[in-house]
């Protein structure tokens, strides 16, 4: 009898040992939220950029120079000056042009004199050669002296027209119509032209109309076409976004350090002048979009259960390519395995649904980056998408989905 009454109170003891353990397990459960790091999928418009800085510059920039060199004398234009053109900008001193005119100016006279005298004396041979006075020979020196003394004429004119003309470039006109950016000299410095013809002054033609130089690495020029639309931002203006227009994709290509770059042209409207030669651009093409379409974040396409992961360390899996990359596979012709592109790749992403990861294929299609455009069977947008996993690398690991134990719960001592 005593036998049987503890065997009743130990029964009684482990019924309640197990109503306290599956109260525990009800009330401690732990929520997906309190695992997995979730985010949503949206449905939107996504839009693919390839990225690169570049400067801003005038489309026409004016470099002024001299052919003759001289001290500068006046100065009649400074920085942000809006000239016309042919309107002075500047003078060198003339006072050694005028000296050499002068100069000039006596040797024609000169040379003029001699051939007067040269004319008169042909005249009075030709004469003096009918009347057997002289020899054919003096009379052929006589007419040589002539043509000598005219060549010699037309020399001291070529020299004073000469010295005229740089009398004339002397004074420094603007070529066009525009605004001064750069000043290089001052009143008092001098210039000197010999080799090179040194810059004075650099004129913007026009800064209603603007374009960026930039430069892209030889992975992205396949994407860029002249007339994609394109946009940029500048450090002055942080919280405003600009907008431009692939101009040219010049065929020259830079090669820096084995890097090889191209350089493209973005032509830029600057009606209101906010932009200034100079600036740093910081470019994004936009090479392709999409309408409608369901985006999931990129994180959640790598995103990997710890023991999915555990299980790819030890055995190969069957869809692995021969290039490495796991989880994706692009099928071909053939069906051989190839990384992912745009449009093609095969992914897998897990959604949440009565509290537990499912496992589900789509199409990957173009990203910004941050999201990408998917397509799978019975994905909608404001499905639960895990990105991460919030439980600590020491903690037991959950159970992937397919294994209907789910999540561990608590353990009991």
């Amino acid at each position: 009898m005593k036998r049987i009454k503890s065997l009743f109170i130990l029964g009684v003891l482990m019924a309640l040992v197990a109503a306290g353990y599956w109260y525990y397990k009800q009330t401690h459960q732990a929520k997906p939220e309190d695992l997995y790091r979730l985010d949503e999928v949206t449905q939107g418009h996504i839009e693919q950029t390839v990225s690169a800085n570049g400067t801003l510059n005038p489309v026409s920039l004016i470099s002024v120079g001299t052919q003759v060199s001289g001290i500068v004398r006046k100065m009649y234009v400074d920085f942000n000056d809006v000239v016309k053109k042919d309107q002075v900008l500047l003078e060198l001193d003339s006072r050694l042009f005028n000296a050499q005119i002068a100069q000039s100016q006596g040797n024609v006279r000169n040379n003029e004199a001699a051939v007067e005298l040269a004319i008169a004396n042909e005249k009075r041979m030709r004469q003096l050669y009918a009347q057997e006075y002289v020899s054919r020979q003096e009379l052929d020196t006589a007419v040589q002296v002539l043509k000598s003394a005219r060549a010699q004429l037309e020399t001291a004119k070529g020299a004073l027209a000469r010295d005229v003309t740089n009398l004339n470039l002397s004074i420094i006109r603007s070529p066009v119509s525009g605004v001064v950016v750069n000043r290089v000299v001052d009143v008092g410095q001098t210039v000197a032209a010999s080799f090179q013809t040194p810059t004075l002054i650099q004129i913007a033609q026009d800064l209603a109309k603007m374009q960026i130089d930039t430069s892209f690495a030889e992975a992205d020029i396949g994407k860029i076409k002249e007339g994609q639309k394109v946009n940029f931002n500048v450090d002055a203006f942080p919280d405003r976004s600009f907008e431009g227009v692939v101009k040219q994709l010049r065929l020259n290509s830079t090669n820096t350090s084995n890097v090889v770059t191209y350089n493209v042209v973005v032509s830029v409207d600057n009606q209101d002048l906010t932009l200034l030669p100079g600036m740093t651009a910081y470019v994004n093409i936009i090479v392709d979009r999409a309408r409608h379409a369901l985006l999931v974040p990129n994180a959640a396409l790598r995103y990997k259960p710890k023991a999915e992961a555990t299980a790819k360390n030890t055995h190969a899996p069957a869809e692995e390519g021969g290039d490495g990359k796991r989880g994706w596979r692009k099928r071909g012709a053939k069906g051989e395995g190839h990384a992912p592109s745009a449009g093609n790749a095969m992914g897998k992403i897990y959604v949440l649904r009565a509290g537990q990861p499912v496992m589900v294929r789509v199409h990957a299609g173009i990203t910004d980056g941050r999201s990408t455009a998917v397509t799978g069977e019975g994905l909608a947008a404001g499905d639960k998408v895990i990105v991460g996993e919030l439980q600590s690398d020491n903690a037991a690991p959950n159970k992937g989905p397919g294994n209907n134990n789910g999540p561990r719960g608590p353990r009991m001592f």
